[in-house]
């Protein structure tokens, strides 16, 4: 479905933001403002060019797939693109494979003038050359841009002929950067041939504190080959909530700057050296600004991090 020009106004957009019950957790971002952490979010920078990129990111999986008709959805999604960008967000990632996300994302990013803050990846997800470039032109589309900073072939579906045209565009600057994606670790060994063989800046992989498979090769590899990594699943797909559920945080979470579950999740994610940046997807800016958080202050060390195994298994 296209998102057209008309079907929500900025006027009416902006109105009812106004209006919805999420404006009343702006005050949180103005406290964060006040005590200096929106400029300090950490950041890594991408092997490949040096850039730096905020270590919270922001999935769109579901949760940006809503009509465009339905304003009483978009509103809230409006509020939690305005609140990243305070927050100090910038990778936004999205793909074909998520409904209408894209261009959801494009019709919010035009209507609130934030393209230029922020970072778009997506994918292409499809078999066959002009397939993959049908595609990737819809993406532009959607998302209303003439640069995307980041494709990535989703779940290696046809690597090597999506590559082979991404490679091309980047020539011509329509692609900053080029990548590839999965979110099983059955994958990894495919992904890691890609990796040995090919030049890309970015992978994209499943991992968590209860899914460290990606620690067995994929991050070493990233890290010698210079790729950056995003981390997709960073709370195993909501079941890590489930096993902490009532469940009160380890007294030494303190160390490391931490006061949410969520935010020991992240914060164990992002203190992996080859990590770049972890996008856990919302659609709340309660959520969104306690995820945020993660990027901020402290990160546990080695040693913390096998505590935070230990006390995540132990439960």
């Amino acid at each position: 479905m296209k998102i057209c020009d008309d079907a929500i106004s900025r006027r009416m957009l902006l109105r009812l933001i106004g209006t919805t019950a999420l404006g009343c957790f702006f005050p949180a971002l103005s406290r964060a403002q006040s005590s200096g952490q929106v400029s300090t979010m950490l950041t890594r920078s991408i092997p490949s060019s040096g850039e730096k990129l905020p270590v919270i990111g922001l999935g769109t999986w579901q949760t940006f797939d809503v009509a465009s008709s339905e304003l009483a959805a978009l509103a809230p999604l409006a509020e939690v693109l305005r609140a990243f960008v305070k927050l100090g967000g910038r990778v936004i990632d999205s793909s074909p494979m998520y409904g209408r996300a894209e261009q959801v994302i494009g019709n919010l990013l035009t209507k609130l003038k934030l393209r230029d803050s922020l970072f778009l990846a997506t994918k292409v997800w499809t078999r066959g050359k002009q397939a993959g470039i049908d595609s990737m032109e819809r993406s532009f589309a959607r998302l209303q841009t003439k640069t995307i900073d980041l494709m990535q072939v989703h779940n290696l579906v046809d690597a090597e002929t999506q590559l082979q045209t991404m490679r091309e565009w980047k020539a011509q600057g329509r692609f900053r950067y080029l990548g590839v994606t999965h979110y099983e670790a059955g994958a990894f060994a495919e992904v890691a041939k890609i990796l040995a063989r090919e030049k890309l800046d970015f992978v994209q992989i499943n991992y968590s504190i209860m899914e460290r498979d990606a620690e067995e090769k994929i991050l070493p590899l990233a890290q010698e080959r210079g790729i950056a990594v995003i981390v997709n699943r960073p709370f195993g797909g909501g079941d890590l909530f489930h096993r902490v559920r009532g469940k009160p945080l380890p007294d030494f979470a303190a160390e490391f700057d931490c006061t949410s579950w969520a935010q020991f999740f992240l914060k164990w994610i992002v203190a992996h050296p080859a990590v770049t940046c972890a996008i856990p997807a919302t659609n709340s800016v309660q959520h969104l600004d306690d995820n945020m958080r993660a990027g901020f202050g402290r990160l546990p060390d080695a040693k913390l991090r096998q505590r935070m195994i230990e006390a995540i298994t132990n439960l």
